[in-house]
This record gives structure tokens, sequence and C-alpha cells, in this order.
């Protein structure tokens, strides 16, 4: 009768730390099956994650202690496999302790150029989701990034105008981005493109110019929601020029 208790308190314990593990990682991509709005996922994320980990943590610790002070110690691994599961809805957590992240500029608007940023034409402020404007912030913004990311400039390449052009509509679906508008006379598009985590959407433009050296390629990133960005559309611009680079 006591093995039989025994085994349901660690089956129990497993089955609630699955559920909590499930529960965080739905907080990260409920948004990716419409459940809420990205920055809602984020919240919940924010209130509920850490809580959760430690409960599960707490809640196997005590199983693990009730099954390894017993003479059968059947069972063991569900605690164990609970306690896993609960660093890893902790993880996060953890590694912000051990490495602390990087502080990024409160700025989510980034350009290749920042006195004449690209300006989107088809996207808009009424683009869904969106409670940031496309506007360009100006001069403010101009100096965080150029403080933060002095590296993000223009990419000038000896190609012909329209062969960057294709370059560039080759990069950004290598890249997996959304297209949404093309003008292959004005050698610009418009796309977005989704983080893998809580799925936000933010909007790039790509352009193209002539250039004494062959032609030269602006491209803007915008996020649709929040002040800041945590670098993400840094990295997007980088991710871009690196992966253009890599194909000429």
């Amino acid at each position: 009768m006591q093995t039989i208790k025994k085994s349901k308190f660690a089956t129990i314990t497993l089955l609630l730390a699955l559920l909590g593990a499930v529960t965080a990682a739905m907080f990260v991509f409920g948004a990716q099956l419409g459940l809420w709005e990205p920055i809602t996922g984020m919240q919940y994320s924010r209130q509920g994650n850490d809580p959760i980990g430690y409960a599960i943590c707490a809640l196997s610790i005590v199983c693990l202690i009730y099954v390894l002070g017993r003479k059968d110690r059947s069972g063991v691994a569900k605690p164990i496999m609970g306690l896993v599961l609960g660093l890893m809805v902790l993880s996060p957590t953890i590694i912000n302790k051990i490495n602390p992240p990087q502080r990024f500029p409160p700025i989510h608007d980034i350009s290749t150029d920042t006195v004449n940023p690209p300006v989107f034409t088809f996207l808009d402020d009424n683009r869904p989701g969106a409670r940031n404007t496309l506007v360009y912030g100006g001069a403010e913004v101009a100096a965080h990034q150029e403080s933060a990311f002095p590296d993000i400039a223009p990419i000038i390449t000896g190609l012909a105008p329209a062969e960057a052009f294709d370059q560039a509509i080759a990069t950004a679906q290598t890249l997996g981005w959304d297209i949404v508008a093309q003008d292959d006379d004005a050698l610009r598009f418009e796309a977005s493109d989704k983080t893998p985590f809580f799925a936000f959407i933010d909007d790039i433009v790509v352009v193209v110019s002539e250039d004494d050296a062959g032609s030269r390629v602006d491209l803007r990133s915008v996020s649709r929601v929040g002040r800041g960005d945590r670098g993400q559309n840094a990295k997007r611009v980088r991710g871009f020029i690196n992966a253009f680079g890599s194909s000429s």
C-alpha cells in the first residue's frame, strides 16, 4: 500500500511538473498559435515563469526527499525528472544571473542611414497589432543607435543596382522574411519578420540606389510594439548585411 501511495505521489509530482513546463512554454509560443498578442505572452512569462519554475522545483525536491526516505525507493526517477523540468523553466533566470544580459538603448528602430532613413511606402501605422509609428524618431534615435551599434552602415557593393536588388531579395528570402511589397523599378521592397520567441512582428524596408562603386543598399528594421527591442532589430540588420556579403 505504501508503495502505491509513493508511486501516486511521484506520478502526480511529475504530471504537475509537466503541466507547469507546458504552461511556461505556452507563454512563449502562444502568440504563434493565435492565443494572444505577443506582448501579452511576454507579460504572462514575466509574471508567471519564475513562480512556476520555483513551484515545480520545490514540489519535486519534497517528493524526492520523501521517496529517498523510504526503504522502497521505487519511483525516484519521477521527482528527478520533475526537478529537471523545473530547472528548464528557470533556465532563462539562471542564465541571466550567471551572465547578465547586455543592456540596450530604449529604441526599436534601426537604420543603416540615420540621416535619410529609408521610408515605408506600403506598410503604415495601421498595420495589424502595431503600437509604434513608422515615422523615424530623428536625432535622439540616431544618437542612441550610434552609441550602441556604431558598426551598422549601408552596404556598398560593386554590383549594378539591379543585380544588388536581386541579391537583396534573395537574401531576404533566405532569412525567411515575408516580402509584402516589391517595386522592381524603384529598387525597393518591404517585408516583415517574426521573432522566434513570443512571435513579435517587426517590419523592414530595403532600398537599393546607385553609387560610385556600383550600388548602395540601405535597410531599416522597426518593431511593431515595445519601446525597446533588446537589440533584435540591430541583430536583424547585421544578419542581413552578413548574409548579403556572403552571397556576393
